[in-house]
């Protein structure tokens, strides 16, 4: 994908009315402090459009990031952050769920978890609640510069097992320091958009 263009395009708040969009959507889930932000700036050449914030927890919207008027990066809330509410944690689980469950265009979901740690509660939790709602999110595992490249595979094989995923569920090590992976994701996604076009 050569990115000539990209914009945020529209924000949805717990209130807001979820778009109909006309292009397909790729969203992207994952625990607050797991390097969402970071991602979608990497995989848009951007240094800083979506914002990474020193407070985890502060997406508190869906984020919706047109790519060449081709493809919606979506920016799903962060979950799992200790210091909010669960009142608050409920709406975003509600928001996300009316996502998952209405928007026409969603082609495919990327959970995100930190690679360097088993996967947590959340993420188990996380993982299961996208597949009851009808996806078999794709594996990001985030940070893979902080580890030797001998560790890798033994840390995607922790992380195959910790939540354990469907067979043959993509697990892409990802980097933001040195985009590894950034090319295998782009790949994914082109593939997802060209479903609906008829070009496999």
């Amino acid at each position: 994908m050569v990115i000539k263009k990209v914009a945020l395009d529209i924000v949805c708040g717990i209130t807001s009315r979820l778009p109909e969009n006309s292009i397909p959507e790729i969203a992207f889930a994952g625990k607050s402090n797991v390097g969402k932000s970071s991602l979608i700036n990497g995989l848009m050449n951007r240094k800083a459009l979506a914002r990474t914030s020193a407070q985890p927890g502060k997406t508190q919207t869906i984020n919706y990031y047109n790519v060449n008027d081709e493809v919606y990066l979506v920016d799903l809330p962060g979950y799992g952050y200790a210091k909010v509410s669960q009142e608050v944690k409920e709406k975003w689980g509600k928001l996300i769920e009316r996502y998952l469950n209405t928007s026409r265009q969603l082609k495919a979901v990327f959970l995100l978890i930190d690679m360097r740690h088993e996967p947590s509660a959340n993420d188990k939790n996380m993982y299961d609640w996208i597949v009851s709602n009808g996806f078999y999110p794709i594996i990001i595992a985030t940070k893979s510069d902080k580890l030797k490249r001998s560790q890798l595979q033994k840390h995607v094989k922790m992380i195959k097992q910790g939540l354990d995923v469907v067979p043959e569920t993509p697990i892409i090590p990802y980097s933001a320091v040195t985009k590894q992976g950034r090319e295998e994701i782009w790949e994914l996604i082109e593939r997802f958009m060209g479903a609906e076009n008829g070009d496999h």
